[in-house]
């Protein structure tokens, strides 16, 4: 008698990925999410270029895009003291925010759902 042995595989495709890491990529398809992190960009492109310039307002052009970041890059600002550091803090507090305020728009877009008006 010979008996069947079957196997069975474990298909894997881009759908099934971790549930944090499809909420993050879903958070940041969001226009507003994606609008913040353009305007984070812009302020850390304007704050080194006013830094490089000979300006005397160039010393405190980092306090902007840290302070529009905030609260994590404020965290984070207990990196180690380079340069580098500084936009390390910066771009994960973006990145946390935005991932945020995309959250918030999805949620607020898709509303409740149990509850519909009456009239």
């Amino acid at each position: 008698m010979s008996t069947a042995h079957k196997e069975t595989t474990v298909m894997t495709d881009s759908t099934s990925t971790h549930p944090v890491l499809r909420t993050v990529r879903d958070a940041l398809g969001n226009v507003f999410a994606r609008v913040y992190l353009a305007i984070c960009a812009a302020l850390v492109v304007w704050a080194v270029v006013v830094t490089l310039a000979d300006s005397p307002d160039g010393s405190f052009a980092g306090v902007v895009p840290t302070l529009a970041t905030a609260p994590v890059s404020l965290i984070m600002l207990v990196l180690p003291d380079h340069s580098s550091m500084l936009f390390v803090a910066i771009g994960l507090g973006a990145l946390v925010n935005a991932v945020l305020i995309g959250w918030c728009a999805r949620a607020l877009s898709q509303g409740r759902g149990g509850s519909k008006p009456t009239g």
